[in-house]
């Protein structure tokens, strides 16, 4: 018999050796997690993290990463394969304009480095604090990423009564007011 053992070499990497039990495939993304528990922990092991060139100790130790990114599409779907679509459908960015807020899990930034040449990646900044489900409501995320909270809205009367005098003076010059003085200027001539 014919044995390929004798020529075939096997190659294990000492990072990480993928096989059908360790890594699952699966082709709808986002459905279960790439790695199971047990294997997170052995990749963590052999992961480095160098720092930035121009950073100091103080800012690394202080800079922590967003729990969330605010991702939008800014290239065509025109002539783009087939995976690269069904990763911005899975994003939910198929329509034009549409933004998704995206966590930040290994598994979601894989996926977005897919697709990176495509969409705009901004970490999402809670710059009054994170909002709990009282404060949902009254979140507005900004272009920038800046996730701003106004958790009190109050009325001030003197605004109002300012307004409601400035509606009701007759003196205001308002959009009605120059039209028909403008069609009544047509009219007659002068």
């Amino acid at each position: 018999m014919f044995s390929l053992k004798k020529f075939v070499k096997v190659i294990e990497f000492p990072l990480l050796t993928l096989s059908r039990g360790t890594a699952r495939y699966n082709p709808r993304h986002n459905k279960n997690p790439l790695y199971k528990k047990e294997d997170k922990q052995q990749i963590e092991k052999y992961i480095t993290y160098y720092p930035r060139k121009n950073a100091t100790d103080s800012e690394q130790q202080l800079a922590e990463p967003s729990k969330l990114f605010r991702v939008s599409r800014i290239k065509k779907l025109k002539n783009l394969p087939y995976w690269e679509k069904r990763l911005l459908r899975d994003f939910c960015l198929f329509d034009r304009g549409a933004v998704s807020i995206v966590k930040n899990i290994p598994e979601n930034n894989q996926r977005l480095w897919k697709i990176k040449h495509l969409v705009k990646i901004e970490p999402i900044n809670f710059v009054n604090g994170e909002p709990t489900e009282k404060d949902i409501n009254y979140t507005f995320l900004k272009e920038n990423g800046d996730c701003i909270v106004i958790k009190n809205i109050e009325c001030v009367e003197k605004r109002l009564d300012a307004t409601e005098k400035f509606e009701k003076n007759e003196k205001n010059l308002n959009s009605e007011i120059l039209k028909r003085d403008s069609r009544l200027k047509w009219v007659n001539n002068y």
